[in-house]
């Protein structure tokens, strides 16, 4: 391997950055024959390609990657996070403003699930984000019917383990009760798949309504839902330090 590959990334990855498609489907577009590097039609995505390289899809030049940037988006309930859904269900790339560049989540909320969804035209910025190592808490306000425990939601601050699964720290507090439903605030830092809806359905209460209001430092807000608003650089500068160099 030459100097300039070690210094390089993945071919799907440099192409998945300059917007053309998810890392993913850039390897798709490889196997289909309609990449090239240098003239040269790759046949593996795993080539890496250095800064002086031309990568061609179709024949035609990746264009400069974008800057990085970061959205804030109020994820309604009753969307599914993800580019295509098998089930013909609406999704949440299907649903954002025109404008906006090919984006991709970090994270995700489920179906039902609604409130602060981020979305970045970086996915190295994405990956980063989510990884537990980041350390970043989640924050939600949620609806539940049942009777609340405030003993056992203290014991959540020590972990537990449910179907082999080990859950992290939790902080959960009731927040009011409304009826036969209570409003309750939780916050973790790992954000396993449906883990809020698990850990509360193993104390005896069912989600009727999540709503996540902060991931990490980036809140909320009076965002309404379906709408969505970047992140400035400024502030992507102060929470994000050395990543952001020369992006």
């Amino acid at each position: 391997m030459s100097e300039a590959e070690t210094r390089g990334e993945r071919v799907a990855k440099v192409i998945a950055r300059a917007g053309v498609c998810s890392r993913r489907d850039a390897e798709r577009l490889v196997g289909e024959g309609r990449v090239a590097v240098n003239g040269r039609i790759l046949d593996s995505p795993a080539v890496v390609v250095g800064e002086g390289d031309i990568v061609t899809v179709d024949g035609k030049p990746l264009q400069a990657p974008e800057a990085t940037r970061l959205w804030r988006y109020h994820k309604p309930a009753g969307l599914v996070t993800s580019h295509r859904d098998p089930r013909g269900r609406a999704t949440v790339f299907e649903s954002l403003p025109a404008e906006l560049p090919r984006v991709v989540s970090v994270g995700r909320l489920d179906l039902t699930s609604e409130g602060l969804l981020l979305l970045t035209n970086d996915g190295a910025l994405a990956r980063r984000l989510e990884l537990p190592a980041t350390a970043w808490t989640r924050r939600y306000r949620v609806r539940a019917h049942g009777r609340v425990d405030e003993t056992a939601l203290a014991k959540l601050a020590k972990g537990l383990t449910l179907s082999g699964i080990a859950y992290g720290p939790v902080q959960a507090e009731l927040e009011k009760i409304q009826g036969s439903n209570a409003w309750l605030t939780v916050a973790l830092k790992e954000g396993k798949n449906r883990e809020v809806r698990l850990i509360l359905e193993h104390l005896g209460l069912i989600v009727n309504r999540l709503i996540r209001v902060a991931y990490g430092p980036f809140q909320l807000g009076n965002l309404k839902p379906g709408t969505v608003a970047e992140v400035p650089r400024k502030a992507l500068r102060e929470q994000l330090g050395s990543f952001m160099s020369g992006r």
